[in-house]
């Protein structure tokens, strides 16, 4: 596809900080990182979304293994990562390319944890606000 920015760094016609390439995915660091680390990973083949992969495709699997590859390169395979892809603008997609993020770096458990119980403890205090016992 011609306007695809991934599809360009694929091609080379983009720069990008490529950590890994073969015959069917090439990887890159984000150029807008969430986290220490966060890399993409994409096929070769311009596939809009999850949802355009044919059913008996082995894609997913191949990006997959890619990434468990560079999990143990950069040294967060045993400390933990998060390998995940955003479907359609709902799903947070924005660039209409298959790829998969490998993010790595923030304590993610113990973050969603402490949002949580601050949550928890907020809703608490506006229930009391409206409802006082």
């Amino acid at each position: 596809m011609t306007d695809c920015i991934f599809c360009k760094i694929i091609e080379g016609k983009l720069p990008a900080r490529k950590i890994y390439e073969d015959d069917r995915a090439v990887a890159f660091w984000d150029a807008r990182p969430a986290s220490p680390v966060h890399v993409l990973i994409v096929p070769r083949e311009h596939i809009p979304t999850l949802n355009d992969v044919p059913d008996k495709d082995q894609v997913v699997e191949h990006l997959s293994r890619v990434a468990k590859k560079i999990a143990k390169e950069l040294g967060v395979a045993e400390s933990g990562y998060r390998f995940f892809i955003n479907v359609n603008r709902g799903g947070g997609q924005v660039i209409f390319h298959l790829h998969a993020h490998l993010v790595a770096g923030n304590d993610f458990g113990t973050l969603f944890i402490k949002i949580g119980i601050a949550c928890a403890v907020l809703w608490r205090k506006l229930v009391r606000l409206v409802r006082p016992q």
